[in-house]
């Protein structure tokens, strides 16, 4: 077994599972904080390999004590309540920066590796600049987005006084079980109910595997300097040639060019949420409207992780749809 001992928050989740497989699958010593309401018999090769701890992030009293009393060489903090949930605002605060504070407060002071899941909607849904890169201004267009910016702000803080920590900044991201905005596309362009622009929209996701990749990198290297990675597919594709790869695979033909609507619509649309206070639904509308990618050369570099395109890579998901609609067209 790999001597170091890893703890993982959110390991039932997207990202926090395929990491801890990642790690699980060479033999480290990997602890997983999970929500209690976690079912377990949805993960029990998961829950049979690693040490599971039930604790709510959202308790910070608990978070604390149990950090007090165990101590770790690395701190992967995947866990988080994901933006668009029905949640209050103390929730997202209470998982997404005050349990970021104690996590990071241990990493500190037991010399932990502090790896960071943060997001890059730390730019805003849309960035003010195309490609966004590690300098590009924050805009905290909603409260998800506010709270990522604060917990990078408290661990850049600590980064001061000695944390040692990477912050990951992961892209919209597909792959297997996740019913994301890769998963509500799919199902979009099956049903025909998506109306995309009439102007070039190119969009940047991150494949699941480039994310584990990362945080296996960075986990067990040792650890080089306070870095920021964005993380997402080298290239952004075309958002009319993803919807018609997603239509020729579930319906043998392209998407109807009935569905290629003015721009002006799309303004409107998002004008009219945004006057409503409905910060969610206008930024759904803008993932569609604008485009939106990252500069990550940096990670590739530094990581060499392998390069994946967004096409053919987004048939894990085609197909995993197809699976569980029962849909037997190849």
């Amino acid at each position: 077994m790999n001597t170091k001992k890893i703890l993982i928050t959110g390991i039932a989740g997207f990202i926090g599972r395929n990491v801890a497989q990642r790690f699980l699958n060479k033999k480290y010593n990997v602890t997983g904080i999970v929500s209690p309401r976690t079912n377990p018999n949805k993960h029990k090769d998961l829950f049979s390999k690693a040490n599971i701890i039930p604790i709510d992030l959202a308790d910070i009293n608990l978070l604390k004590r149990y950090l007090s009393k165990n101590s770790f060489d690395v701190i992967l903090h995947i866990g988080a309540l994901r933006g668009g949930r029905n949640f209050p605002n103390e929730a997202y605060y209470d998982v997404n920066v005050n349990a970021t504070e104690q996590i990071a407060y241990s990493a500190l002071n037991t010399n932990a590796v502090l790896i960071f899941c943060s997001s890059v909607g730390v730019y805003g849904a849309i960035p003010k600049e195309l490609p966004a890169n590690i300098l590009t201004e924050f805009q905290e267009d909603n409260y998800y987005h506010y709270t990522k910016i604060k917990a990078e702000a408290i661990i850049q803080k600590m980064v001061i006084n000695g944390l040692k920590a990477n912050i990951v900044r992961p892209a919209i991201t597909y792959g297997l079980d996740d019913y994301g905005f890769p998963y509500t596309l799919t199902k979009l362009v099956h049903k025909k109910m998506l109306f995309i622009p009439d102007i070039p929209i190119r969009i940047n996701l991150a494949h699941i595997n480039l994310i584990t990749d990362v945080f296996y990198k960075l986990g067990e290297s040792e650890y080089l300097g306070n870095k920021i990675y964005n993380v997402a597919d080298r290239e952004p594709v075309k958002l009319k040639d993803l919807v018609d790869y997603i239509s020729v695979h579930l319906r043998d033909k392209p998407y109807p060019n009935n569905r290629n609507i003015s721009i002006n619509y799309f303004r409107k649309m998002e004008k009219t949420f945004d006057s409503l206070g409905f910060t969610n639904q206008a930024n759904r509308i803008r993932l569609i409207s604008y485009s939106w990618f990252y500069d990550t050369r940096s990670t590739y570099k530094d990581l060499f992780i392998s390069n994946i395109n967004t096409l053919p890579g987004f048939q894990v998901v085609i197909d995993w749809y197809k699976q569980i609609k029962g849909i037997n067209r190849n």
